[in-house]
């Protein structure tokens, strides 16, 4: 179960008032939030949806931290959230909050504007341990996913060292602009996969159509 607080300031002085005690809570010099391990898939869904599941794996190595959190990325929608703790497989708990809340709980130079997924780790990460949690979300953004006719592009500036991307059933790769790995998944789709060798993200291009 999960609350999503708004990121406006005219949903009522309740819903502010809950964010700036949460904030005071946490102390300003808050240790910044550190992770590793980083694994996002991109699972393209129905061509014409612009929709697209993103499973993202990553591990929370901040020593003390009982919370993570995860930005939403501007312009896209994001629905059906879900969290779990990759150790013992338990969903864990989570909310929708605004950029200051993250700022607060150790996200340096977060956007107050932006949002963050906030999701309460299953046990504080012990001092040179670590907390293995997989987020499952989809987003909807018009201009990443875009398809027309036969033919389908997804197009996206990805930072995350490891990614693969999915295409749809019946989907053949037409083009990629990266060095990337190609296999076929047990269910038949085509999975796209590449390792960011650099600092600087990827404006990873994929390029598609359907078999005839």
């Amino acid at each position: 179960m999960h609350h999503r607080l708004a990121a406006v300031p005219h949903v009522g002085l309740v819903a502010a008032a809950l964010c700036s005690l949460w904030s005071a809570s946490v102390s300003a010099q808050a240790p910044r939030q550190t992770d590793a391990d980083h694994y996002t898939r991109y699972e393209l869904l129905a061509p014409g949806s612009a929709k697209f599941r993103i499973i993202y794996e990553v591990t929370a190595t901040t020593a003390g931290a009982t919370r993570y959190f995860n930005p939403i990325r501007r312009g896209s929608i994001a629905t059906d959230e879900a969290v779990f703790d990759r150790m013992t497989g338990e969903p864990l708990r989570f909310e929708v909050v605004r950029g200051d809340i993250a700022r607060a709980g150790g996200v340096r130079g977060a956007d107050s504007t932006s949002e963050y997924i906030m999701v309460h780790l299953a046990r504080p990460v012990p001092s040179g341990g670590e907390a293995r949690i997989r987020i499952d979300k989809t987003y909807e953004d018009q201009r990443s996913y875009l398809a027309g006719g036969d033919t389908l592009v997804f197009t996206r500036p990805l930072g995350i060292k490891r990614n693969a991307v999915v295409l749809p059933v019946g989907y053949e790769l037409t083009g990629v602009n990266y060095p990337s790995q190609v296999r076929q998944e047990a269910d038949g789709r085509l999975a796209v996969s590449f390792i960011n060798s650099g600092s600087a993200e990827v404006p990873y291009v994929v390029k598609a159509r359907r078999v005839r």
